[in-house]
């Protein structure tokens, strides 16, 4: 049972398998409060790893899979079968595993981004689950109740209009030619698809910033660059944005900025004010009103009282809570769509729609930058 009485969701598994770092996460994420057990897997698309992992993770051998399709299709006919599946795979293993499960009537958790190419992600937007089947993808980063309380603050009107965007995320692990598990899909783009560091961690920056300031792109400008010698994908993008109703942005993500490990950074700016959040201390937050001194607000203290924000503090104030815990906000919110009482979440859990316009994302920078920068409109990819 959950600490709150209720069940634990069955809860299935799609890559993930021995040595995958993403796996780990999510099967942290999904326990950290309970509300899922894992009972399922297909873990790797190679039989002896799959059935090796899932004996490692202690899952029944007839709960061991070696396809996602005979998983699909088992766990549905069985009563006790999952009723959630996470899929850690690489970014062209989520189209047919999530069409798979959605069609089973099997709720889906995803990594982002949504899937390898924007014709993938409007196919499966295009999808009528079963039985109700719920979606959610995990841009992580909007679980940490400061960027809760961030978007509280631009919804309140505390900044005024918004005018600047500025949101980065710099860092250096392929700085040199590197092969490694994690490495290789990441820059083939057989496995990535076209974008390298603006779909691993471009799209990251770029709905972070969607989801604090509810801006809407209008248009984009971009750079995409492969600094290293022979690398296929980019290792560093460089946006500007023009925003609906006349904000200005500017993104940057990079993987060959040396002295960066995980730098996502954001700041912005209104007529009144504004905020600045960076990501390796995210349980402290800088508002600014015009003409007032900086104010330092705090995880826990300062947003007492503040509902949306705040549904999601574990611990007291002035004890850190990071990565791992704004994961796990996304797995204990979306437990409570799947148990039907969600609404308190409704807008701030990574949908599919949020899947699709990432992808919208990723092609239009692609294009933009093949062609010299060239503005390029969401709607016209």
């Amino acid at each position: 049972m959950a600490e709150n009485g209720a069940p634990r969701i069955r809860l299935g598994m799609v890559g993930g398998g021995t040595g995958a770092f993403i796996g780990y996460v999510h099967r942290i994420a999904a326990r950290l409060d309970d509300d899922y057990e894992l009972v399922a897997g297909a873990l790797s698309s190679r039989p002896d790893v799959a059935v090796e992992s899932g004996k490692n993770l202690r899952l029944a051998d007839d709960r061991i899979y070696t396809s996602y399709e005979e998983m699909a299709a088992r766990e549905s006919a069985r009563k006790d079968g999952i009723e959630a599946v996470a899929i850690v795979t690489p970014n062209h293993m989520h189209y047919g595993p999530a069409k798979a499960f959605l069609e089973a009537g099997i709720h889906v958790i995803c990594d982002k981004p949504l899937t390898s190419t924007l014709e993938d992600a409007r196919a499966l937007a295009a999808i009528k689950p079963k039985k109700g089947a719920k979606f959610l993808l995990t841009h992580n980063y909007t679980g940490y109740p400061l960027v809760r309380q961030a978007r509280e603050l631009v919804k309140s009107g505390a900044l005024g209009k918004i005018r600047i965007v500025q949101v980065e995320y710099p860092q250096d692990w392929l700085t040199e030619p590197v092969s490694s598990k994690q490495a290789d899909w990441r820059t083939d783009p057989k496995r990535s698809g076209a974008g390298g560091a603006i779909g691993d961690i471009g799209t990251h920056a770029y709905n972070l910033a969607r989801f604090v300031t509810g801006l809407k792109l209008d248009a984009l400008s971009a750079d995409l660059t492969s600094f290293v010698k022979g690398r296929k994908l980019d290792d560093n993008v460089q946006i500007s944005l023009r925003f609906q109703g006349g904000a200005r942005g500017a993104l940057w993500a990079s993987q060959v900025a040396v002295g960066h490990e995980n730098g996502l950074k954001l700041r912005v700016y209104g007529e009144k004010g504004s905020i600045e959040w960076v990501q390796a201390n995210p349980n402290e937050m800088w508002f600014a009103e015009f003409g007032k001194p900086r104010q330092l607000l705090t995880r826990g203290g300062s947003i007492a009282g503040n509902v949306a924000p705040a549904m999601n503090v574990r611990i007291p104030s002035g004890h850190p809570e990071g990565y791992l815990e704004a994961f796990a906000t996304l797995y204990s919110q979306f437990a409570e769509v799947i148990r039907g009482n969600g609404k308190p979440y409704a807008g701030l859990l990574p949908s599919l729609a949020d899947g699709v316009e990432g992808m919208e994302f990723i092609t239009a920078a692609v294009q933009s930058s093949k062609n010299d920068g060239k503005w390029t409109k969401l709607t016209d990819v």
